[in-house]
């Protein structure tokens, strides 16, 4: 072979001083290593029915397609071009949540002056609507965003801030055109170019649908007006998307990155497919889709799913008779809200670090960094600053964005990019077997699927297979949760709108060709709610069963809640005294064990240094005036010491709840609750059930 045609693997191993081991030889060592425990042990099984291996070599990339691709070749693995942009190599993107366009004023500027490059303006639930403050319901407004009304609320967000400057990202709800229109209003009354409106202001109502499990207008309609609202763009806005496809529902409902991948794809071909019936071009319409993921806290899964997610939906547009451009994806992401805690919240800021680094090196265009406060409350100015500063180290301080494809040749992230891609293409054409994505959900098959994959994770989560620290696991149980802030908020409620009543609203054609335009010639003087009215929109008729969306660690935090509210009432927490059992050695690490199992449920545990015999033992547990023990000692002392012990402790006090720390046989279990032993508790037990069990029988929670 010339030197030429040799890889550079071949190249430099040529140099190598040591023979490269095979894996049968590295796995005959390891395997000695292991003394006697299986090597199956060494797998690890995913949620996306992935088993990953220990060690990966070359030879896992054998006959593995497009691994000599490059970036910015078809199909785009390795990224959409082929060298990052080295000053800006994604967009910093961070969400403005709060409720009054001027708090929004506020803070944009501020954020926009210390790093952030793009503008990512949240609307609340009556905007997204396309109601009016005044005839939402009070909880819909201000409610995880901004309240809108008109072109005049937006003139009052982007006071002192140059628009046109940065890319913005808004997600406008099914229906996009009432904001759109406001948008393209505001725009033109200060008399700012729409040519050079670049981001998203994108519809996506197949994620309403998914997640409400209803329409508020017509599914048809919404395919019209977003055609037209596309066909409008490509003449007045071309650098402006309006196709939003999200992946949240599946996300946080619960679903694998394979589940997450495979549905937003669906979603995506069912908005094509569509548009092309309402006489757009496959060109016209790929170009004007953003697709908007989580990003989960599995670090090479998510590397992995965005390279996938470039290589399917690259021949997916390809299938369509896309163009090149038409075949590179654009990737909006966000740190995942399905794995952040109320809690131990600072905690949240590690986990998004994690994420965003995923999101990186994956090679995501734009991205939301959670402030680590967002689970319940509107996010503070610390709690923005340190998830933008997180994205902006990652930048400046990381140099993640020097290298393209920085995760390319690893062959770990390579077989794995392969294994996601071919599942999440099974998944995919399964859903289009159906007849697509809405005919899917419609039979509820994402949602089956979802909450498949979402009660594996639950119970996991429950049994400490998988660990939320600070949670269900290592928990300050005299930590309070961070403060919800109520939804709805009266004050964002505007006079302005009353103003406007009295004139008199035109209808809007649906039909017309210009409807877009009519809607901004509106937009001038009306509300987004009038703007509505005057579409004259039908009520939406397409009903499917929804996808919860959750976080994991919700069971545990509602037994911290309920211990909060106990602890309030009673001024104090129900105890559970451990009661070890002779020399240290031998109880310490089943004692430890078992305070943190019940900490994490907010008991009060009270620890000691050990004691010598059973009637010291009674002796100390009954005077601490604990209503639950645990009796912690070594196995071969189990036998004499339970018995003993437990008699003694019900005697005196009947109402006593016993644990045992460890794991004994069944049969010896049924004998140790034969004798008054509640349960026992170890690395297998389901810990959950426990403490719910034990917090009703303390009165902490109703039967």
């Amino acid at each position: 072979m010339s030197e030429r045609n040799q890889t550079l693997h071949e190249v430099l191993e040529q140099f190598s001083e040591f023979p490269v081991p095979t894996y049968e030889e590295w796995k005959n060592v390891t395997e000695k290593s292991l003394k006697g425990a299986s090597f199956e042990t060494l797998l690890t099984k995913t949620y996306e029915g992935i088993t990953l291996k220990p060690m990966y070599q070359k030879k896992d990339l054998e006959n593995l397609p497009f691994q000599n691709s490059f970036p910015g070749i078809y199909p785009y693995k390795r990224g959409t071009v082929a060298v990052s942009n080295q000053t800006k190599p994604w967009i910093i993107s961070q969400e403005i949540t709060l409720p009054t366009p001027e708090l929004v004023n506020e803070a944009l500027r501020h954020d926009l002056e210390n790093g952030q490059t793009g503008i990512n303006l949240v609307l609340d639930e009556a905007a997204l609507r396309s109601l009016d403050a005044d005839e939402a319901n009070p909880e819909q407004v201000g409610k995880n965003g901004v309240s809108i009304q008109c072109a005049g609320g937006l003139d009052t967000i982007f006071q002192d801030i140059d628009v046109m400057k940065y890319p913005v990202y808004i997600h406008a709800g099914a229906v996009s055109l009432p904001f759109l229109a406001c948008f393209a209003a505001f725009l033109k009354e200060k008399q700012l170019p729409l040519q050079e409106l670049k981001g998203c202001i994108g519809a996506d109502p197949l994620a309403a649908l998914a997640v409400d499990g209803e329409l508020p207008y017509s599914l048809n309609e919404s395919y019209a007006l977003l055609a037209k609202v596309t066909k409008w763009a490509k003449e007045n806005t071309p650098q402006l998307r309006t196709i939003l496809v999200q992946s949240l529902p599946y996300h946080n409902g619960g679903g694998s990155a394979v589940e997450e991948l495979a549905f937003t794809l669906a979603a995506a071909v069912e908005y094509v497919t569509n548009m092309l019936e309402r006489g757009l071009a496959i060109d016209e319409i790929a170009q004007h889709m953003m697709f908007s993921f989580s990003i989960g806290p599995n670090l090479f899964m998510e590397i992995a799913k965005f390279r996938a997610a470039r290589m399917l939906w690259a021949t997916i547009v390809k299938e369509f008779g896309g163009n090149e451009t038409s075949q590179k994806i654009k990737v909006h992401a966000r740190t995942s809200k399905w794995n952040k805690t109320i809690y131990d919240p600072h905690v949240n800021i590690l986990r998004g670090a994690i994420e965003a680094f995923a999101g990186a090196v994956g090679g995501v265009d734009s991205m939301h960094v959670a402030p680590f406060d967002e689970v319940n409350k509107t996010p503070s100015d610390f709690s923005r600053r340190v998830a933008r500063n997180t994205q902006i180290i990652l930048q400046e301080e990381s140099h993640l964005g020097k290298v393209t494809d920085p995760a390319g040749g690893s062959w770990y992230v390579e077989a794995l990019t392969d294994e996601v891609a071919k599942k999440t293409w099974e998944l995919f054409q399964e859903t289009e077997a159906k007849g697509g994505l809405l005919a899917a959900l419609k039979e509820r098959f994402p949602q089956d699927v979802v909450a498949k994959t979402a009660k594996k994770r639950d119970e996991n989560i429950k049994r400490r297979k998988d660990i939320f620290v600070g949670t269900n696991q290592y928990a300050n149980p005299l930590e309070k949760a961070l403060q919800p802030v109520e939804g709805g908020n009266p004050a964002t409620i505007k006079t302005a709108h009353a103003e406007n009543e009295k004139q008199t609203i035109q209808p809007i054609d649906k039909n017309s060709e210009s409807i877009v335009d009519e809607a901004i010639s509106a937009a001038s003087h009306l509300t987004m709610g009038e703007i509505r009215k005057a579409l004259n929109l039908t009520v939406g008729e397409e009903s499917v069963e929804k996808i919860p969306q959750k976080r994991g660690a919700e069971p545990f935090e509602r037994l911290r809640l309920a211990m909060e509210r106990y602890a309030g009432k009673t001024s104090m927490r129900p105890k559970v005294f451990l009661a070890n059992v002779g020399a240290i050695g031998g109880y310490k690490a089943r004692a430890d064990f078992a305070a943190g199992f019940f900490e994490v449920g907010g008991f009060e545990v009270l620890t000691n240094n050990g004691f010598d015999g059973v009637e010291e033992t009674a002796k100390a547990a009954l005077e601490s005036n604990a209503g639950t023990v645990v009796i912690a000692s070594k196995d071969d002392q189990y036998p004499e010491a339970v018995p003993a012990l437990v008699k003694k402790l019900k005697e005196a006090n009947p109402e006593l709840t016993i644990y045992l720390a460890g794991r004994p046989s069944e049969e010896e279990l049924n004998h140790y609750k034969q004798l008054g032993i509640e349960d026992a508790v170890h690395v297998k037990s389901n810990v959950y059930d426990v403490l719910v069990n034990l917090q009703k029988k303390k009165g902490v929670l109703d039967e």
